[in-house]
This record gives structure tokens, sequence and C-alpha cells, in this order.
């Protein structure tokens, strides 16, 4: 009567096992995406030249909406949106570009870096409070920090 019973609950710590250990992974998962999404991403660095907080009287950002795969940016002139995709496991993004508004602007420098950043990033590194859009292992295209 031992063995079946040591049988169950080997069995039964297994399955706990393995569920807690498969929640984690999508929890980890999440919690990449999510520290992504929600913000609102200021842009500091562009092409490893510093940003001010304003160009042309408005603040280049970035912000990513997880309920619709879009997101919001503006370069200092221009709003700028579209559609992202993102994979939290490997830290690979692409972005699709969607609209855009066609001010014309004393200084679209900021804009149309953004805008080529946005063509060509394909991974991401992310904290708490820094972003950084990259292109393969060459040194980060655009640094954003969290902002609110």
């Amino acid at each position: 009567m031992k063995t079946p019973a040591t049988a169950i609950t080997v069995l039964f710590f297994t399955i706990i096992v393995t569920a807690c250990s498969n929640s984690k992974k999508t929890t980890s998962s999440v919690a990449a995406e999510a520290s992504v999404t929600g913000k609102k991403w200021q842009l500091v660095e562009l092409m490893g030249q510093p940003v001010a907080t304003a160009v042309n009287g408005k603040e280049p950002f970035i912000m990513f909406n997880k309920v619709d795969s879009t997101y919001a940016a503006n370069g200092g002139c221009n709003g700028l949106g579209g559609k992202y995709t993102i994979d939290e496991k490997t830290m690979r993004i692409q972005f699709r570009q969607g609209m855009s508004t066609m001010m014309a602007c004393a200084d679209m420098t900021v804009e149309e870096g953004l805008k080529k950043v946005l063509g060509s990033a394909d991974n991401y590194t992310v904290s708490d409070t820094a972003l950084s859009l990259n292109k393969a292992r060459m040194a980060p295209l655009a640094r954003f920090k969290a902002v609110e």
C-alpha cells in the first residue's frame, strides 16, 4: 500500500512544481511587456546624441498601448503612430508606421531620426526607468526614460 501512495504523492508534487514553474514564466513575460507598456517614455538620446526635453515646444516621446498593440510617438513636431509587435522572451520589437500628421516645423532633425529608429530597431532593453531601442548588437539607436 505504501508504494501506490508514494507514487501518487510524487506525481502530485511534480504537477504542482510544473504548474508553478510555468506560471512563473508567464508572469515574467507579462512583467517584461508591462514594463514597456503603460508608461510614457521621454526620448533622451538619439543616435548617441542628447535630445532636449522640448523640441519645437513639444516633448519627444513614445507610448505603447498593450490592448491593441499600437504606439504613439512625437519627435518634436508631428504625431506618429502605428502598430508594434513585441516578443518579451527574446526582447525583439518591430514597428509598422500607420499615421503621421504633416506639419512643417523649424527643426525636424529629431523627428526624422526617430522615424529612422522606428524603422530599423529590432530589439530593446528595458528597466523600470530606462528603455533602449537597438539594432542588432550595435550601440542603442535611441534611449528613453520613463516619465510621470
